[in-house]
């Protein structure tokens, strides 16, 4: 593995991690929502966890470019 492919691999665990906060985030704003009755911190905390899961499917489909083209 050279350095940039390193750098890379580095760069999608990195995501992959901030990706995993946000959809914490989003589910503990989600339920607070639930419990206080609160219908925009619900939807707000529904939609962190949507733009995770985008996220992880962005560095999905990254992986499986560079098994395609090593």
């Amino acid at each position: 593995m050279n350095q940039l492919q390193a750098g890379n691999k580095n760069m999608s665990a990195e995501k992959r991690v901030e990706a995993t906060a946000k959809n914490i985030e989003g589910k503990i704003q989600e339920v607070v929502g639930e419990i206080t009755g609160n219908p925009q911190d619900k939807a707000e905390g529904q939609a962190k966890q949507a733009e995770a899961q985008v996220a992880h499917t962005v560095e999905n489909i990254k992986d499986e470019i560079k098994k395609a083209v090593d």
